[in-house]
């Protein structure tokens, strides 16, 4: 009976790589917090492959997933996006001495980003009583958001085009960002899976095309092409939208 408790096993590597991506984040670590996001999305990935190749699905896997997504692409990137904005503030690898020394508006800029866990949070809980979600999701997933943030966090730390980087760490463009994929993640906007059932072109071609250009652009750009990439697969969700 083991074989039943390996999906969860698995579930709960993405508890524990989120829970260090939280505590990493809120020290600076900024580079090392994204490897343990990245390494959350990949256990993320897995428990759901064992959960079908195992035919062990429980509604307690269930319900374990959704707390694991929301610290590891909830309350970390939220944690992620704090430390930005302060970078933001007071140079990048500055930190405020003191909550206390903070002003009302800088209180209020940094404060932005529990947008991302409260909104990650509304998000997960509507998507286990959704019945809409089974093949297809409705707003943002979790994950992309989380992935999108560290994407950004890596810019922070390691970017090399002094121009973009100098606009992407502007606090007014990061507060934009996350009032924007906070309204994605809870918005209604049906977004499409990279759940494979086959390889078949013709059931999967929106697929192959996304990671076709994805690929593509993180080859090209590096860090940057991992936020492109997802900016890529919310544009091309707006665009089925559209045409349906």
């Amino acid at each position: 009976m083991i074989r039943k408790h390996i999906p969860n096993f698995i579930t709960c590597l993405n508890i524990v790589s989120g829970s260090i991506a939280v505590f990493l984040a809120i020290k600076g670590e900024l580079s090392l917090a994204v490897i343990f996001i990245f390494a959350a999305a990949v256990f993320d990935f897995f428990d759901g492959m064992a959960a079908r190749l195992l035919n062990a699905y429980s509604p307690v896997g269930k319900e374990l997933d959704s707390l694991a997504d929301m610290i590891s692409f909830g309350l970390a990137p939220g944690m992620l996006m704090m430390v930005m904005l302060e970078y933001s503030l007071f140079g990048v690898n500055v930190r405020a001495e003191s909550f206390a020394s903070l002003s009302f508006g800088e209180i209020i800029c940094i404060s932005a980003a529990l947008l991302i866990p409260v909104t990650s949070a509304l998000r997960l809980a509507k998507f286990n009583i959704d019945t809409r979600q089974t093949s297809s999701f409705i707003g943002l997933p979790t994950p992309a958001n989380a992935i999108f943030i560290a994407a950004l966090a890596l810019i922070v730390e390691h970017g090399h085009y002094e121009i973009i980087d100098a606009f992407l760490v502007h606090p007014a463009f990061l507060v934009i960002i996350t009032i924007g994929m906070s309204l994605l993640l809870v918005s209604e906007l049906p977004m499409f899976s990279l759940k494979f059932k086959n390889l078949s072109w013709k059931e999967n071609q929106v697929r192959f095309i996304f990671l076709g250009i994805s690929a593509a652009f993180i080859l090209a750009f590096t860090i940057y092409g991992i936020a492109l990439a997802i900016l890529i697969f919310i544009l091309i969700s707006f665009i089925l939208k559209l045409t349906k």
